[in-house]
């Protein structure tokens, strides 16, 4: 039986057999949608994306301890900042990461002294809260050599593309401003089922984010995803035929959820589809069958404008426009006075990408404040777009093997999860150490702290936590690490492995770098 990587493959033409095996060990089946389940599918897709939207884009990351959802609602699992006797948090906000250096033998030796201050922070409507802490993370670079030194400099955070705004590191180089250069790493997470299933190949529909500072320790520690973080994006200079959607014309007053759905038949073995729009879908993978299907845009809700269908391999062919009543399509609701405009345009997919990249930046920039945080505006549009290629080839349908949850091909999902999926951020810049000498390197940055829900019921709910990690990924030599508190009038400390004493007025600590983790948990003061 020809499996699903080997039909992927062979559409796009790649038939070296290696990849064909490699694919064919690992594929994944696509999921069957009965069709009785499209419209209630249909109708959770866009309440969820519509829902999301409006919590990811509305600055409530700030209050996500009242309630709410880590990463915009998108990871999922439990947390764990403490294992080595801390709190295992729900939502877990990463280490601080060391400064490092791309050059491994470079001869210098760095000091590190990292601070939390928590002073109360200023939020965006002007109340002052105690969420979160101002970490300075200063090192000493020293050069015992007799010529000066030039290292690349990289300084490592935890985060995603939606928050990078308010919590990119401000670097600065003997006092003044570096200029850094920002790189990104894939999606840092991994895949869990949503049945509870422990089967790895299969149901993978639940984002399941690093969850413990162990987890980053597996990501990091054997450099290849710096070196992926580091290296060129994937160029999908693949040709594909685009269906775009547009003029959309429907009886709203009478059937306020009127629906529209194109069907068509292909030979799986020989086509894969691509949707970007699209509220709903069901196929037969056996007869090829399929049937995509959108709430006819009435003006009101606010989604993306353009709708379309790409098409790898041979072509669709015929296809059938249909109104229907609502996101049911059901035999029996077809409607009369549903129309759209429908133009076919071969080009590649990456020019696909390029003009649904745009789009999204748009849709997502639209309707915010001039002076609210902007995604966009910290990261590079090329980087957004890079992204989306690199999640599509990782775990798309362009993988060969592609998880449950970007199996059906929905584009909309790509697009909107680049931003909000967990990764590890490298900020870039050249440091030179004259000989003799030392260099001095701060990385200033608002950090969020791991934490329970306050809806959970858990008996840590209010409890904020903070951790670092000594020399994970870094290739410096370091002689010495302190960490120290300051501000801490408002707070109390409750579980640490620092050995603060804030009555006894010890607010800084010698660390010891052979301990890889060190945590610190601390609740407001009422």
């Amino acid at each position: 039986m020809t499996t699903r990587g080997e039909r992927l493959f062979r559409i796009l033409g790649l038939v070296d057999d290696d990849l064909v095996e490699e694919a064919a060990s690992s594929a994944v089946s696509r999921r069957h949608i009965p069709r009785q389940m499209l419209g209630l599918a249909a109708c959770l897709v866009l309440v969820c994306s519509l829902g999301l939207f409006w919590f990811r884009g509305g600055g409530a990351m700030k209050d996500a301890p009242s309630g709410g959802a880590d990463s915009g609602g998108l990871v999922s699992g439990g947390g764990g900042s403490g294992h080595d006797g801390g709190t295992v948090f729900m939502s877990y906000a990463g280490p601080v990461f060391p400064l490092t250096a791309l050059e491994e033998e470079s001869g210098l030796t760095a000091e590190r002294a990292l601070t939390w201050d928590f002073a109360p922070g200023a939020y965006d409507d002007g109340t002052p809260r105690q969420w979160g802490a101002e970490v300075t993370d200063r090192y000493i670079l020293s050069n015992p050599g007799s010529e000066d030194v030039t290292v690349t400099a990289l300084y490592p955070s935890a985060g995603n593309f939606d928050s990078l705004a308010r919590v990119r590191p401000k670097v600065s180089v003997d006092g003044e401003e570096a200029e850094t250069t920002l790189y990104a790493g894939p999606y840092a997470g991994s895949f869990a089922s949503a049945y509870g299933g422990e089967d790895p190949d299969h149901d993978m529909l639940n984002l399941a984010g690093l969850n413990s500072w162990e987890e980053y320790r597996a990501l990091l520690e054997d450099g290849a995803y710096l070196e992926e973080a580091l290296g060129a994006y994937p160029t999908l200079d693949i040709p594909v035929a685009v269906y775009r959607f547009s003029d959309f014309e429907a009886p709203h007053t009478q059937y306020p959820a009127a629906t529209q759905a194109v069907t068509f038949t292909v030979d799986p073995e020989v086509t894969e589809i691509l949707s970007y729009g699209f509220n709903g879908m069901s196929w037969d993978e056996e007869s090829g069958w399929r049937q995509y299907s959108y709430f006819v845009p009435d003006g009101v809700q606010r989604e993306p404008a353009a709708k379309g269908l790409v098409v790898l391999g041979e072509d669709i062919g015929d296809y059938v426009l249909q109104g229907y009543e609502d996101g049911g399509c059901d035999v029996g609701d077809e409607i009369t006075g549903v129309s759209c405009t429908v133009t076919r345009e071969e080009t590649t997919l990456d020019a696909v990408l390029d003009d649904l990249c745009r789009e999204y930046e748009f849709f997502y920039t639209q309707g915010r404040a001039v002076d609210q945080e902007n995604a966009f505006d910290a990261v590079p549009f090329a980087m957004y777009r890079g992204a989306v290629s690199q999640l599509l080839n990782q775990y798309g349908i362009l993988s060969g093997r592609p998880k449950d949850r970007y199996a059906d091909g929905r584009l909309d999902d790509i697009l909107s999860e680049t931003l909000f999926h967990q990764r590890v951020l490298y900020l870039e810049f050249p440091v030179t150490v004259p000989a003799g000498g030392c260099a001095t390197v701060e990385c200033r940055m608002w950090k969020e702290p791991s934490y329970d829900f306050q809806c959970s019921g858990s008996e840590n709910a209010g409890l904020q936590g903070y951790d670092l990690v000594t020399r994970l990924g870094s290739t410096l030599a370091f002689t010495r690490q302190t960490a120290a508190v300051e501000n801490t009038e408002g707070v109390e400390i409750v579980r640490q492995s620092l050995g603060f004493d804030l009555e006894g007025g010890v607010t800084s600590v010698e660390l010891d770098t052979a301990e890889e983790h060190c945590w610190l948990e601390v609740r407001v003061r009422e």
